[in-house]
């Protein structure tokens, strides 16, 4: 089922942050070609919290890496704010994550040598509109932990950093990719408390990967995939506050 099947009124009358049609993408080529998305229809809306739930293979990193600008469709669309991305050359896709994509994956990818200011402050350095690492920083409830250098901060602190560093450049669009992957549940709880945080707050439109149905409650949306297809759509009514998420 296609999500522009189960759409309602709310969200026919929302405002589309980013809209793909038809995203097929194929890896190699002939008996050895691979099929990691069969024709997907997505929207994301202004200030919404959406989760893309399915198991491994299902084709939810290769659906987000193409509307974050990280890769290209074999075939589709995908539009920010009526601006095709997938007709961007390779200079304006840089410059659409760079200004418009903040991306927070399951490994957090921080630079050992530096502190965790320093980490999130290689993002504003670049951004046209940033807040300081600091407040990015106290945001994500790091605002103690300023000076310490990866190795002195848990797995969920490194987490925190490398969301702070996304949403350092206020993004328009916050991609999550297994963020809780590689933690526990109580410190995953934390950093889902953390993207909550950001969504409610600042507004950044959100889609969150994971293959745990528990986290699906606290989204305003749940897309679900399996073998490159979105199979359901649904919404939540009422939505679970990520502190009383458990799995």
């Amino acid at each position: 089922m296609q999500a522009a099947q189960t759409e309602t009124a709310n969200d026919a009358a929302a405002r589309a942050t980013l809209s793909a049609h038809g995203l097929t993408k194929v890896y190699g080529t002939g008996d050895l070609a691979v099929w990691a998305l069969r024709g997907v229809d997505l929207e994301l809306y202004e200030g919404e919290l959406i989760v893309l739930l399915g198991p491994s293979g299902s084709g939810k990193s290769t659906l987000l890496n193409i509307i974050g600008g990280l890769d290209r469709p074999s075939d589709g669309t995908v539009a920010f704010d009526g601006a095709e991305v997938t007709g961007f050359d390779d200079a304006a896709l840089t410059r659409y994550r760079r200004d418009h994509v903040g991306f927070v994956f399951q490994f957090y990818n921080l630079v050992p040598s530096l502190t965790a200011e320093e980490n999130v402050a290689l993002v504003t350095e670049i951004a046209a509109d940033p807040m300081t690492p600091a407040d990015a920083l106290r945001l994500v409830g790091l605002g103690g932990r300023l000076t310490h250098f990866p190795a002195q901060l848990s797995g969920g602190e490194q987490q925190r950093v490398a969301i702070a560093r996304a949403i350092a450049k206020r993004p328009r669009i916050l991609l999550c990719d297994e963020p809780t992957g590689a933690l526990d549940s109580e410190t995953g709880v934390v950093v889902l408390e953390a993207i909550e945080r950001i969504n409610k707050e600042l507004g950044t439109t959100t889609a969150l990967i994971t293959h745990n149905a528990g986290i699906s409650a606290m989204a305003d949306r749940v897309v679900r995939l399996a073998d490159g297809r979105i199979t359901g759509v649904s919404r939540n009514e009422t939505k679970t506050a990520a502190s009383q998420i458990d799995w």
